[in-house]
Parts: C-alpha cells; sequence; structure tokens
C-alpha cells in the first residue's frame, strides 16, 4: 500500500538545520494495523503528515498504492486526501454549532454527493461508531469518547483506504480510550488500513505492527 525509499525531511529551525526523518526505508501493507511510538521530536507527526499526503520530503520516494506523492501536483494531493485518507487528532475539531451528524456530512461536501446520499451515509457512519442516537446532539452535548466516535464517523464517512490517527485516546480516560481502540480495531477488521501514532503503550500494543521512530530513524518492535 505504501511504500517509503530514503526518505528524508529536513527543516531549518533557529537557523540550523534539523532531520525530522533520516532515509527511513518502510513498506506498509493493505489492511495493517500499525502503531508508532516514540519520543517527542523523533519524527513521528512529521512522517504522518507525509503519509497523509500533507507535506512531501526533502528526499526520497514515497507512494501510496500506484500514486507517487513526491512527485504529485498540489490538486493531486487535495484530491487524494479527499478520497483516500482519513485523519483522526487528538483534538476532536468538530465545529461546535453543528450536530453530529452535520459535523460527518461535511466531508463529503467537497466531493460533489447528493444532499440525501450525504445524509444517508454519515448516518452510516455514525452507526458504524455506535453512536447513531446521538446523531442530533451538538459536540458541547456530548462526552469526550462520544465527540471522539463523531471525528472518526467524519474521518470515514468517505469510504478511506486508510485512516491516519494522531494521538487519537491523548485526551481520553483509561476506559474511554479502550473504547475508542475498541471502535477503531473492529475498523481496521473490516479491511481499513489503521496507522496510529501513540505515547501510550497499552494502545500500541493493540496494534499487528509497532514500529519507534527515534531521531528520525524507524525500527520494528516486537508486539
Amino acid at each position: 500500500m505504501y511504500r517509503l525509499a530514503g526518505i528524508t525531511k529536513r527543516y531549518t529551525q533557529k537557523g540550523r538545520a534539523v532531520n525530522a526523518l533520516a532515509g527511513v526505508d518502510l513498506e506498509l501493507r493493505e489492511g495493517d494495523f500499525v502503531a508508532i511510538q516514540g519520543p517527542t521530536g523523533g519524527g513521528k507527526s512529521t512522517l504522518l503528515q507525509l503519509l497523509g499526503a500533507l507535506d512531501k520530503p526533502t528526499a526520497g520516494t514515497i507512494s501510496l498504492g500506484g500514486t507517487e506523492l513526491s512527485n504529485a501536483s498540489s490538486a493531486e494531493l487535495g484530491r487524494l486526501r479527499a478520497k483516500e485518507i482519513g485523519f483522526v487528532f487528538q483534538g476532536f475539531n468538530l465545529i461546535p454549532t453543528l450536530t453530529a451528524l452535520e459535523n460527518v456530512e461535511m466531508a463529503l461536501e467537497p466531493l460533489g454527493i447528493p444532499a440525501a446520499d450525504r445524509r444517508a451515509r454519515a448516518i452510516e457512519a455514525l452507526e458504524q461508531v455506535q453512536l447513531a442516537d446521538r446523531h442530533d446532539h451538538r459536540p458541547a452535548e456530548l462526552s469526550g469518547g462520544q465527540q471522539q466516535r463523531v471525528a472518526i464517523a467524519r474521518a470515514i464517512v468517505k469510504k478511506p483506504r486508510v485512516l491516519l490517527a494522531d494521538e487519537p485516546t491523548g485526551n481520553l480516560d483509561e476506559h474511554t480510550r479502550d473504547e475508542i481502540m475498541a471502535v477503531l480495531a473492529a475498523l481496521n477488521a473490516t479491511g481499513l488500513t489503521l496507522i496510529v501514532v501513540t505515547h501510550d503503550s497499552h494502545v500500541a500494543r493493540m496494534a499487528h505492527r509497532r514500529l519507534r521512530l527515534k531521531q528520525g530513524v524507524v525500527s520494528e518492535l516486537e508486539r
């Protein structure tokens, strides 16, 4: 699915060069559940941005399926993000004036899907995360775990090939964390590729593969 070869990402910070990623070679398979761990500043978020077609490497190549992300135009990357990649973050990033259903529907508007179809798909996505009974609630009327379920539904409503999650349980207590990870694991079991950045070893142990990213270098960990 993903193939990375010699990926380097270099930034200039306060006048000095910083290698966020240093020659990463990595292959991620369709249907994988991968956890990425490592110290703060080790390159995890940088790697997730590259996988999400939000940035390009300084050197090396990265491809998703048959699309070479390193050389793609901004328009091509935008279309890829809109159709094939879902994103979930630590912050829920919901629009407070919209209901759960409306928040999920918004992800489909750029795809030109008719309103009735958007509504049906949004309800289906909320059912997948077991929150259809709260479809008419606004974010302030939902718990943290429920808001994250809405965020997951918003990410999967476009039926992406891959879901990228950056610390998706970072703001949640242990019980709610486990509920959210059960939702994500169930989605992965349907064939959705799941890549999670986490500091939580309990979360990481749920994955099929565990990667460690330190000082821009990736290594594989035992489960």
